[in-house]
């Protein structure tokens, strides 16, 4: 056991991924806790692994991801965290690796994920058989050993990080005025920046993301990502998921001065939707 450290999960109806990154944590030094946040769903039975895991129920509709965090760290009794998105699976030395950088540094420290085909993941699986399946991430680099300062703080994702709960709580925990998906963990990184807490990246520890239904753009989360950027814009002064809204305005949702006035000009159609989803074979 990896005492004095947290792992926290979010889950909606993700059951089939709560459990292999549930396995992932059997498998290595097991956290002191695990607290599992279910958004708004009616939690499924969860199998004894040997380790303590706590659900806490928060009745929001949607997609309280902000919200969500706060909860979990609420739970925690510990000063380690280490939040994991629920559809990654834990390297078996994630939780030690993450909690002894966090003994020696303060900061927001990012481990790699490595992303995972469709059908990576079966009854059986092997971390050397996920090392295998898995691909990088085309934009972020991480050191061979020890740890690195990342320049930009944009660079920074909650898929998979570890923070000390004091220095948490010194940020106010990510803005629940953020509501739904996109931005909220920028806006954390950029908060985190300004009062001197780095984005760190780690070679400690490896998260494998498991594949699921993706869209590119994700149009599915249309009103969120326009309402969060919106909020991310007036407090930093920059447009973040630039890129997301670039594509928005190119399919003529948003009008195309976004940059100047963003303005939604419709909604786009279930039909839209569906022609953006990711093909199988892409791991992101």
């Amino acid at each position: 056991m990896i005492a004095g450290t947290t792992v926290i999960t979010l889950n909606k109806g993700r059951d089939a991924h709560l459990a292999r990154l549930l396995e992932g944590l059997a498998r290595g030094p097991h956290p002191e806790d695990c607290i599992v946040v279910e958004m708004g769903a009616e939690p499924a039975p969860l199998t004894e692994l040997g380790f303590p895991i706590r659900r806490v129920v928060l009745d929001a509709p949607g997609l309280p991801l902000a919200r969500a965090r706060n909860a979990g760290r609420r739970a925690a009794t510990t000063e380690h965290l280490i939040f994991l998105d629920v559809d990654c699976i834990p390297s078996a030395d994630l939780v030690p690796r993450l909690s002894a950088d966090l003994e020696e540094a303060d900061g927001l420290i990012c481990c790699e994920i490595r992303y995972l085909p469709a059908g990576a993941v079966a009854d059986g699986w092997t971390e050397s058989g996920l090392r295998a399946a898995g691909h990088p991430h085309p934009v972020r680099h991480f050191p061979e050993s020890g740890r690195e300062r990342s320049g930009n703080a944009g660079l920074f994702w909650s898929l998979a990080f570890g923070v000390r709960a004091t220095t948490f709580d010194r940020l106010g925990g990510f803005d629940e005025g953020f509501d739904g998906y996109g931005a909220e963990d920028t806006d954390l990184a950029f908060r985190a920046d300004a009062l001197g807490v780095p984005v760190l990246f780690t070679a400690g520890g490896r998260a494998f993301h498991q594949h699921h239904l993706a869209c590119d753009p994700p149009l599915q989360h249309f009103t969120d990502i326009v309402r969060n950027a919106e909020r991310f814009h007036g407090r930093h002064g920059i447009w973040p998921m630039d890129g997301w809204l670039d594509a928005f305005a190119a399919r003529g949702l948003i009008g195309p001065d976004w940059r100047t006035t963003l303005s939604v000009l419709r909604q786009p159609t279930t039909e839209e939707i569906a022609a953006t989803r990711v093909p199988a074979d892409r791991p992101f």
